[in-house]
């Protein structure tokens, strides 16, 4: 116990709860010394899908989020969904402690694989700001890429009911269909249980979000 309480306190941000058990798995292998706390607003998702964008009280939710987190004494804040990349940067940009988006260190990783990526996602919602951060990601890289992207809403229905059986073999299923592509993401921290399941299936590289963020949030804690 002694151990574990040695580390920094790193706020997990959430917007769906079957992102949470991912992330502590990941969390549990790669950085078990770090106090988890968990914060969650599960009404995101559903305010952005009526939206259809990102507005200015989500914008300020999510950075009253971060706030609330560095408060409470986080050292570091990891937000686990993928559709809010562009407020939480925002937030980012102005807050004391390193703040990471979800899929930043996953991309970077997509990047130096190749130009031709897939990705698997299952929420709508958060396809369109993923492309564009990838792609805005790229470009500022000066890197050719494209990105292919297979969604799969029903896998995410699945997993919400429970059914994580079905979740996982929907994306072995619909994974094939990225079988051209030099390295195939998993967009959320959700589906990132379905790594070595969907790798099985595919000749190329699978990456997933939570391992790539931990490495990232551990280097700008300066930690070895």
């Amino acid at each position: 116990m002694s151990e574990i309480a040695a580390g920094p306190r790193i706020a997990l941000i959430h917007a769906v709860y079957v992102a949470m058990a991912p992330v502590e798995a990941a969390f549990s292998q790669r950085w078990p010394q770090a106090q988890r706390v968990n914060l969650v607003d599960d009404a995101l998702p559903a305010d952005l899908e009526r939206d259809g964008q990102l507005t200015d009280t989500m914008r300020r939710r999510i950075r009253r989020l971060a706030e609330h987190a560095i408060d409470a004494g986080a050292e570091g804040v990891l937000f686990t969904c993928s559709a809010f990349g562009e407020a939480i940067g925002e937030a980012a940009s102005v807050l004391p402690v390193p703040v990471l988006k979800p899929n930043e260190a996953m991309f970077e990783a997509a990047l130096a694989a190749g130009q031709r990526i897939g990705m698997l996602a299952t929420f709508a919602a958060a396809v369109v700001p993923m492309e564009a951060e990838f792609l805005a990601m790229a470009r500022a890289r000066g890197v050719e890429a494209a990105l292919e992207v297979v969604c799969i809403p029903e896998a995410l229905a699945a997993a919400k009911a429970g059914d994580l059986a079905t979740h996982d073999r929907l994306h072995v299923e619909a994974a094939p269909r990225l079988a051209h592509c030099d390295a195939v993401m998993l967009a959320h921290f959700s589906n990132s249980r379905c790594c070595d399941a969907v790798q099985s299936v595919l000749p190329c590289p699978v990456l997933s979000a939570p391992d790539a963020a931990i490495n990232v949030l551990r280097e700008r804690l300066r930690l070895p």
